[in-house]
C-alpha cells in the first residue's frame, strides 16, 4: 500500500511549513534579488542578538548551523597546525553526525563515546576521560537536546564540567531543538557565554526546526566576541542568501506562527506518547520535535514496513541496536496516520 507521496517523518523537518509572513517576505524581496543581501543580513544579526541578549559581534550567521559547526572544526585544525598540538574531536554515540563528519573530512581523529546503557544519557565521565587521555586539543561536539534520543543533559552537571574545563578543551553546544525544551533543568550555553564563565564555548542554533526553514539554510553561532571574530574568518563569504535572511527575520517577528508551530508539535507529541503507552512501547522523554521509541523488533524491518505503508521514519542509529526508532513529530493529521499504522503493526505482531 505504497503512497504516491509518503509522509516524511524521518528528517526532523517541520511539516507545518513556512509561516505566511516568511513566504510573503520572500516574494517581496524578489524585486531586489539582484542586490547583495547585506541589509537583510545585518537586520537578522541584530534580531538574533536582541533575542539572545548578546551583542551583534557575538553572532555569526551560517549557511545552516552546519556551516557554523564546520567553522569551529576548521578554526581548531588551523590552530593545531600552527601550534603543533594534535587535535581530536570527541562525540557521544549516537548523536547528530556533522561534528564527526567535518572532522573526518579534515583528517581529524574522532573518538566516539557511547551513551549510557538503558538511559541513553551522555556519559560525562567517559567523555572527560577521552580528553584527559589525549595530549593535545580536544573539541567536544555536544548536542543538547541530543539527536536521536531527544533528551537533555541537565545544567548542573553540564555547566560544572564545561565552565571549569582546561583552556585546550573546546565545546560546540548544538542547541538546534532548544525552543522545544520544557524541562527546567535545562540551561542554554548562551547564558554561560553571557556570564563570561568560559571562552571555549560556541553555541549553534538553526532556523530549520521550529521556524520551518530547513530549505533556506540559515543558522547561527553565538560565542565570545573574540571567538566569533576568529570563526568569521573561516566562514564562507556572503553565506546568507536574500530569501533565507528575509524569511528568518519575518519568522522571528511572527509570534503567532511560532506559538502555532510549538503548539502543533506538542499536540503531535501527546498523540504519539499516548499510543506508545497504550501499546506498552518505551519511549525517551522528548524535549524536541521527534521521539525515540521502542519497536520491539528489527529496526530495519520496521523502517521498510513503515515505508510500504506510506510513512518514512528515522534510520538505524548504531550502536543503539536494541529495537529503538526515531519518528519526527509532523502535523497532528500526519501523526493520526502514524498512530493508525502503528496500531496495525501491533495487530500483526510486528511491534
Amino acid at each position: 500500500m505504497q503512497n504516491a507521496s509518503p509522509i516524511e517523518l524521518n528528517a526532523n523537518e517541520n511539516s507545518l511549513g513556512m509561516s505566511e509572513a516568511a513566504k510573503q517576505a520572500i516574494v517581496d524581496s524578489l524585486g531586489v534579488a539582484f542586490r547583495y543581501p547585506d541589509g537583510p543580513r545585518a537586520a537578522l544579526i541584530n534580531k538574533v542578538a536582541q533575542i539572545n541578549g548578546v551583542s551583534e559581534d557575538q553572532v555569526s550567521l551560517g549557511n545552516g548551523s552546519s556551516e557554523n559547526i564546520r567553522t569551529v572544526v576548521q578554526m581548531l585544525l588551523d590552530k593545531s597546525l600552527a601550534s603543533g598540538q594534535p587535535l581530536q574531536v570527541v562525540v557521544p554515540d549516537p548523536t547528530f553526525a556533522y561534528g564527526e563528519m567535518y572532522a573526518t573530512f579534515s583528517g581529524v581523529p574522532v573518538v566516539k563515546v557511547p551513551l549510557t546503557p538503558e538511559t541513553y544519557d551522555l556519559d560525562v565521565p567517559a567523555l572527560q576521560k577521552a580528553a584527559a587521555d589525549f595530549e593535545g586539543m580536544t573539541l567536544f561536539y555536544l548536542c543538547n537536546p541530543n539527536n536521536p534520543t531527544g533528551t537533555i543533559t541537565a545544567a548542573d552537571e553540564f555547566k560544572a564540567w564545561i565552565t571549569h574545563a582546561p583552556n585546550h578543551h573546546y565545546f560546540i553546544l548544538d542547541e538546534a531543538y532548544s525552543e522545544y525544551v520544557t524541562d527546567p533543568s535545562f540551561e542554554s550555553g548562551i547564558e554561560w557565554i553571557k556570564q563570561g564563565l568560559a571562552e571555549n564555548i560556541v553555541v549553534v542554533r538553526t532556523f530549520s526546526k521550529l521556524c520551518a526553514l530547513a530549505g533556506m539554510r540559515v543558522g547561527y553561532a553565538i560565542a565570545s566576541k573574540e571567538m566569533i571574530a576568529t570563526l568569521e574568518s573561516f566562514a564562507s563569504m556572503d553565506n546568507t542568501n536574500l530569501s533565507g535572511a528575509v524569511a528568518a527575520l519575518a519568522t522571528l517577528n511572527d509570534e503567532a506562527y511560532l506559538e502555532l508551530s510549538l503548539r502543533t508539535t506538542n499536540e503531535s507529541r501527546q498523540m504519539v506518547e499516548a499510543v506508545l503507552e497504550e501499546l506498552g512501547l518505551r519511549y525517551l522523554p522528548s524535549q524536541t520535535n521527534f521521539i525515540f521509541h521502542e519497536i520491539q523488533g528489527d529496526v530495519q524491518t520496521y523502517i521498510d514496513r513503515m515505508r510500504e505503508h506510506g510513512i518514512l521514519v528515522g534510520r538505524v542509529f548504531p550502536p543503539v541496536t536494541s529495537g529503538f526508532n526515531r519518528v519526527t513529530l509532523g502535523t497532528p493529521e500526519e501523526m493520526e496516520k502514524f498512530v493508525e499504522v502503528l496500531r496495525l503493526f501491533r495487530e500483526k505482531g510486528w511491534v
